[in-house]
């Protein structure tokens, strides 16, 4: 097992440092890092603000609610309501599969064959403009499938199939999409990419046990929490290699591998109130809007699809406390209300990138003033180069990465640490 993780964990460094290359606005050949052609940062009003490629990337690697336009839209509003043609978008697909043949080789294939198919490629034109991303499109079928649909396609599926067809899945693929247009059309309109990654919660326990370590019981209020799962973490299980087992017996179980002294804790802390805020929240006992939350996870990563699976079967035995909610207007209200329990802690993952700057110097300042009455904590794994404004140490080798940090208030004292990087997904987590 070791062995496997840590080939994994090699694997997912590679992929961040993809990520990194892309978002620096350059088109990268994966093997050489070598410059392709440069091209313009496109604006997006929902989530990832960021040229085509990037829009391969980033939806894979992160989620958070869209709240708001990111800062690099401010500077680009012109195109916001631009209408792709229909061979960018087909351009769209061919990116999609080249960037993600090693990591979601089904996806790839196809992506590959749409690029090349406009009759299909059209469809993804029922999307609103920002929205109209390969991703969306595969989460659309995806849906279907795990409605029960399409059992001859399902077969191509890994997380569908005990034993996946190896064989050409795209005229299979291309009939169930002309089968099932309208049903297409109508998701491809309304919804939008979305998850919930139970994975962070591997980088976030160690921070909280040094928060619990010092101030006893805690009290969460997670910011973006989409269906709140993250606010189960006390009852996943957690291995790290090194570093031990942490919870046993479990239905969520999560493995991390380890770099540096992580101090990971010996026992769970004791969360007396989580708390969670968002402006598009997810109820998680609602099936479709489960399977919605299922359906945006790429089938060949069959680990994360079966971890999200028992996550919302554990939310749904004890549903989180989720609620709709601004994460500025809504903060400190809601803050106030956790440290009635315990010690409050705020925590966010890749959701204050989608502020823009002013924003986000105002959740600083609501957090400030918070911190001023009252004892408080927040981790945060964020990249330092999408959110300038928090008050982290940065390095500029890796500020294109997660880096997780945390900022306590004690006393009306603020104290800033940088703790490491870690993998969007939690597959990794380094230590400073």
């Amino acid at each position: 097992m070791t062995s496997q993780l840590e080939t994994t964990h090699e694997q997912l460094t590679d992929e961040v440092t993809d990520v990194q290359r892309i978002r620096r606005g350059v088109e990268a050949d994966v093997q050489t890092d070598r410059p392709l052609r440069q091209t313009p940062t496109q604006c997006a009003q929902v989530g990832c603000v960021v040229d085509e490629a990037t829009r391969v990337q980033v939806v894979e690697q992160i989620h958070m609610t869209p709240m708001l336009p990111a800062p690099v839209a401010q500077r680009c509003l012109s195109n916001v309501h631009r209408v792709p043609d229909l061979a960018e978008l087909q351009l769209r697909f061919h990116h999609f599969g080249r960037t993600t043949a090693s990591r979601a080789p089904l996806y790839s294939r196809l992506s590959a064959a749409i690029a090349d198919d406009r009759e299909v490629a059209r469809l993804l034109t029922s999307a609103p403009e920002p929205q109209q991303l390969p991703v969306l499109f595969f989460a659309a079928v995806h849906w279907l499938l795990l409605a029960g649909n399409g059992p001859e396609l399902a077969a191509f599926y890994p997380n569908l199939a005990a034993a996946p067809l190896a064989t050409d899945p795209y005229p299979t693929f291309r009939a169930f999409v002309v089968n099932h247009q309208p049903e297409l059309q109508d998701l491809i309109s309304r919804k939008r990419t979305q998850t919930n990654e139970v994975g962070r919660c591997a980088s976030f326990l160690p921070a909280l046990g040094m928060v619990a370590s010092e101030c006893g019981p805690l009290a969460l209020v997670d910011v973006g929490t989409s269906g709140g799962l993250n606010l189960l973490l006390d009852r996943f299980s957690y291995e790290y290699l090194p570093g031990g087992v942490v919870g046993t017996h479990a239905d969520v179980h999560l493995a991390c591998a380890t770099r540096g002294n992580v101090p990971v804790p010996r026992s769970l802390p004791d969360i007396r109130a989580a708390i969670g805020i968002d402006r598009d929240p997810i109820d998680v006992t609602d099936e479709e809007a489960a399977r919605w939350l299922e359906a945006c996870v790429w089938p060949d990563q069959l680990d994360r699809f079966e971890r999200l699976v028992a996550a919302i079967g554990v939310a749904r035995s004890d549903p989180p406390d989720v609620r709709h909610g601004d994460a500025i207007e809504d903060l400190a209200r809601t803050v106030e209300e956790a440290a009635l329990s315990a010690h409050p802690v705020v925590t966010n993952s890749w959701v204050l990138n989608y502020l823009t700057g002013e924003q986000r110097t105002r959740y600083v300042a609501t957090l400030d003033a918070v911190g001023a009455a009252r004892d408080l904590s927040w981790v945060i794994a964020e990249s330092p180069a999408e959110t300038p404004e928090l008050p982290v140490p940065i390095n500029d080798a890796d500020k294109h990465l997660t880096v997780l940090s945390l900022v306590t208030w004690r006393s009306g004292k603020r104290m800033a640490r940088r703790l490491g990087t870690t993998h969007p997904h939690g597959f990794w987590l380094h230590w400073d």
